[in-house]
């Protein structure tokens, strides 16, 4: 169902999105280099920051920040190329991290709660845009649905925090009720992982400065992303309002998170490009900007972070089978993402 989903997503969004943008071709004689070259180190820096990020929630031993952002790239590759690839991206972060000398337990913690984070601060920006972009395009039908969607994981988040904080026993009893049901997981392994991540958020709730430079870093990860769609579109002669752009930016990206296509391929596109359309946007140079920003921010990604696994992974100088049989082992570790959190730790390279 999800591949017949995909399929007709790539069918009616992607390419009649890439037909437009054919069409349109002529408008790359004008573009400017300078404004293209900033878009491109904006998305950069925006996959430093989320390596930051990572760096700033393991309470533990942290790999050297070169190491963490090969590792952002290796989870970003898997999370491009399979549908719900979050899942997949988590799981070969974990085995990254803990090969790099991360206790499980605080690998785990770092890629659950920066995944969380970074999706609550996405719509709290997002809020903040579109009370300001409101007055200045109109109300669009597409706000209340987001800002639903925003309202229930705002709630979601305020639930597990309180479970973790103040209701940590009833939270253990119901899950090891749970863990009775499910004999391949059992009881005393999901007390043991609530206990830790109750630990952990306690730490994290506890101290402000960490807190701080958490949100910090999320909040400039999705930024510096939409400051590189702006880039790209100011590159053909565009300047979109900031706000009006962090609108489509954001409701994209809240939508890309409906796991039917692999990084929400075709949803970010065809949203992005009605909306800024909507916004006062011509279609072609929406077209061509949102396309030249998913370049960098989508397709790009992918072999570099292919490489980055590698070089993870294998030793240099190992030859051209090493790397093919280190990409076989990222597949398959990509269809593991429910790997034992107390498990081995893994060969540091």
């Amino acid at each position: 169902m999800v591949i017949f989903l995909a399929l007709l997503v790539i069918e009616y969004l992607v390419i009649p999105e890439l037909v437009g943008a054919s069409k349109d071709l002529h408008l790359l004689s004008d573009l400017n280099i300078w404004w293209l070259g900033v878009g491109i180190l904006l998305e950069a820096g925006s996959v430093l920051c989320y390596a930051l990020l990572t760096r700033s929630l393991l309470l533990g031993e942290t790999p050297a920040l070169w190491r963490l952002v090969r590792i952002v790239m290796a989870t970003t590759a898997v999370a491009h190329v399979i549908p719900g690839g979050a899942a997949g991206g988590a799981g070969v972060g974990y085995q990254l991290l803990t090969s790099s000398g991360v206790e499980g337990p605080d690998a785990g913690f770092a890629l659950a709660t920066e995944a969380m984070g970074s999706a609550i601060v996405l719509n709290v920006i997002l809020w903040l845009s579109l009370i300001v972009s409101i007055p200045l395009a109109g109300v669009h039908p597409i706000y209340v649905a987001t800002a639903l969607i925003g309202l229930l994981a705002l709630f979601a988040v305020a639930a597990l925090v309180y479970t973790f904080t103040r209701g940590e026993e009833r939270a253990v009893r119901f899950v090891r009720a749970v863990g009775r049901r499910v004999p391949t997981v059992g009881e005393d392994r999901l007390e043991r992982l609530l206990r830790q991540a109750s630990k952990s958020v306690g730490r994290v709730a506890s101290d402000r400065a960490l807190l701080l430079r958490a949100l910090v870093w999320a909040a400039l990860n999705w930024l510096l992303d939409a400051a590189s769609l702006w880039s790209f579109l100011a590159a053909l002669g565009r300047i979109v309002d900031p706000f009006e752009l962090f609108a489509a930016y954001g409701i994209a990206n809240v939508l890309a998170a409906i796991p039917i296509t692999p990084g929400g391929l075709g949803i970010v596109e065809a949203s992005c490009v009605t909306l800024l359309v909507s916004f006062g946007v011509t279609r072609n140079v929406g077209t061509l900007g949102v396309l030249g920003w998913r370049l960098v921010n989508f397709w790009l990604p992918i072999p570099a972070g292919a490489a980055a696994y590698i070089s993870l992974r294998v030793p240099r100088g190992s030859g051209l089978k090493a790397g093919r049989r280190a990409l076989s082992d990222m597949a398959a570790e990509a269809k593991r993402p429910d790997e034992d959190p107390d498990g081995p730790a893994g060969r540091a390279d």
